[in-house]
């Protein structure tokens, strides 16, 4: 099939573009001796971890289920990496996290004193060789548009202070961790290590690795890598630790799509295009950001001869994608192309109003379209009950 053939709405995954991102992250491990996880919260579709794998050095997860899909589909078949944070853990999913992580890192002091103990032992009654990290708040925000992903903010839960640190507490951990950033290039990664310096360095010496979270727009056109590359080996260099990173969106930037169809259009004050996508069900960061993505051969709205609304197929009034100008009028049963569609949408779509879940397509660098997967009836009702 070719991308104009697929069912709709379906999410491609373009395998060429994501093997270029791999590429540029591999080139930095290989640059700073860094280790690169997929961030797994942005992008978990496994069937392209194969692919991932031959480039990084394995994902991280933020929940139990997330962890055991890293293990199962990356660190166990590729003996990659896997490493998991949470803000707090239930104490059932200890037990199988102490097994399969390669790292667990706890959000707070408390935290690390109710779980490390039992996590070693356990790790240590399988064989099985772990590392301890907690993360720390660097206490210096560099988000100026999005204050809902500041972990710096004041009242933050995440991390633990400066101020909350001793040395017993050092002495029960192998590294520390912060994410700071969110879309962000290397100069912000350079303000916040001035801060993480300047309050933890004192501690560095005496641990085995930094793990420097993720927001790392690596892939992004305008990212300075350079930068990046001279503040690992800087850290190297001082500290003797092994780096982490932690990227999601730098590994599938711009590696999708969501193609969806016109349904009907609709007048009022402005032409509405009803599409059999959704921004509530199958692009929620649109709604929750929020954000207008990007449309293939479209401009901003009336930038071009034709301008209209598009909109899902829900019942909720606000399920709008955003306003657009094209070149063309658009009619019922045209296609459209919504760009930089892999992050953040199939791990957070929803089936809301019973509405199909998009089928996942992945496109060769020839432009040979495979499904991986459709979704029926059955997957709206296994999570009802």
């Amino acid at each position: 099939m070719r991308i104009n053939e697929i069912p709709t709405p379906s999410y491609v995954i373009d395998e060429g573009k994501l093997e270029d991102n791999l590429k540029i992250l591999k080139d930095v491990e290989t640059r700073t001796g860094a280790k690169i996880l997929l961030a797994q919260k942005c992008f978990s579709t496994f069937s392209e971890y194969p692919l991932i794998a031959k480039y990084i050095s394995g994902t991280t997860a933020s929940g139990i289920y997330e962890a055991r899909l890293g293990y199962e589909k990356m660190g166990k078949p590729y003996n990659k990496e896997t490493h998991v944070f949470a803000p707090a853990f239930k104490d059932e999913d200890i037990e199988t996290l102490s097994v399969i992580c390669d790292h667990i890192v706890f959000n707070s002091v408390s935290q690390l004193k109710k779980h490390a103990k039992r996590v070693r032992k356990i790790a240590e009654e399988n064989n099985h060789e772990i590392s301890i990290g907690l993360r720390v708040n660097p206490e210096k925000s560099t988000q100026k548009d999005h204050a809902i992903y500041d972990p710096c903010a004041e009242g933050s839960r995440m991390g633990v202070r400066e101020c909350d640190l001793d040395d017993d507490v050092i002495s029960m951990i192998d590294g520390i961790h912060f994410h700071t950033l969110c879309e962000q290039n290397s100069d912000d990664l350079e303000t916040t290590l001035v801060s993480v310096e300047e309050k933890f360095g004192k501690y560095l010496h005496n641990l085995k690795w930094l793990n420097m979270g993720g927001g790392h727009h690596i892939t992004r056109d305008d990212y300075d890598v350079e930068r990046l590359i001279r503040l690992i080996n800087h850290i190297k260099t001082t500290y003797d630790v092994q780096v982490y990173l932690e990227p999601g969106e730098a590994v599938a930037l711009n590696a999708g799509y969501n193609v969806t169809t016109v349904l009907d259009k609709v007048k009022n004050g402005i032409e509405i295009l009803i599409l059999d996508t959704s921004a509530a069900c199958h692009m929620p960061d649109v709604i929750e950001m929020p954000y207008r993505p990007p449309l293939k051969d479209s401009g901003e709205a009336y930038e071009k001869k034709y301008t209209y609304r598009l909109a899902g197929n829900t019942c909720l009034a606000g399920d709008v994608i955003g306003d657009y100008s094209f070149d063309q009028e658009i009619n019922v049963g045209d296609r459209l192309i919504f760009e930089d569609m892999a992050i953040y949408s199939m791990v957070k779509n929803n089936t809301f109003n019973g509405i199909p879940l998009p089928g996942i397509v992945a496109m060769n660098r020839d432009g040979e379209c495979r499904t991986i997967k459709i979704f029926g009836y059955e997957d709206f009702e296994m999570r009802l009950s």
